[in-house]
């Protein structure tokens, strides 16, 4: 009896071990998803914020892997939605997750982030994005924090606004020398947003020394440069995703 308890008690010991241990790691696998605070274009009046889409895509990428994933936006709380489509089945499946619908309702303010339990932070775009992120100071100095300690930077279409004044230690900003993308000059105008929008996210990633890549307008282009991710438009989301699960993975 004595040795079918010991063995019992050292099955138990083994099994509590490897949860804990499968705890860690998960625990080490948190991503943080930026979202915009930001609700008009500028003089326009047009309603805008962070794009369901590119959101949901990643989200669904990363969730099925076994991620978790908390929010944060530069004034915390519900952010604003823009590109509000449910007849995508992915932007249903994301609005329709009670735990994760809960969390980007109530999305954290920076102060409120600790960027060691993070590996990856994460910025979707939306044209808020291109009023609140880049001098979010605070945001930039989560994402610098998760980079040198080893993590990813990722973003989509104007998602990358939140890089243009990310700096390393080295005092050199994150982008320079690095493989970008983003959403276009080209695609800009396309919406006719070139001269409502603060600046041009092409042309200022180019001032901080990003080598820019770019496709046609809404072609699926993602480019990974030492562990920075970057797509140019919501036809990008779903390939960030998978590129930083692959990024993750190495």
């Amino acid at each position: 009896m004595k040795k079918l308890a010991f063995l019992m008690l050292a099955i138990f010991m083994i099994g509590f071990a490897q949860a804990q241990t499968k705890k860690s790691k998960n625990m080490k696998k948190k991503i943080l998803f930026v979202v915009t605070s930001h609700d008009k274009k500028g003089s326009t009046g047009e309603d805008t914020g962070y794009y369901l889409g590119e959101v949901s895509h990643p989200w669904e990428v990363l969730h099925k892997a076994g991620y978790e994933i908390d929010f944060v936006s530069p004034k915390g709380g519900t952010p604003p939605v823009d590109g509000f489509d449910l007849k995508d089945p992915v932007n249903k499946e994301f609005w329709e997750n009670q735990e994760y619908k809960n969390k980007i309702d109530h999305s954290m303010i920076p102060s409120q982030v600790n960027p060691k339990e993070y590996s990856t932070i994460f910025y979707a775009g939306g044209h808020g994005a291109m009023w609140d992120f880049a001098d979010n100071k605070e945001l930039a100095d989560i994402a610098s924090k998760i980079y040198e300690n080893g993590g990813i930077v990722a973003a989509v279409c104007h998602g990358p606004a939140g890089l243009v004044n990310i700096k390393l230690n080295n005092g050199k900003y994150l982008v320079d020398g690095k493989k970008i993308n983003a959403f276009t000059n080209e695609e800009e105008s396309e919406v006719k947003l070139t001269n409502v929008v603060p600046f041009l996210l092409e042309d200022k990633l180019k001032e901080r020394g990003a080598k820019f890549e770019k496709s046609g307008l809404w072609q699926n282009h993602v480019v990974t440069d030492q562990r920075v991710i970057t797509g140019q438009n919501p036809q990008s989301a779903k390939s960030v995703g998978e590129a930083i699960v692959k990024e993750l993975n190495k």
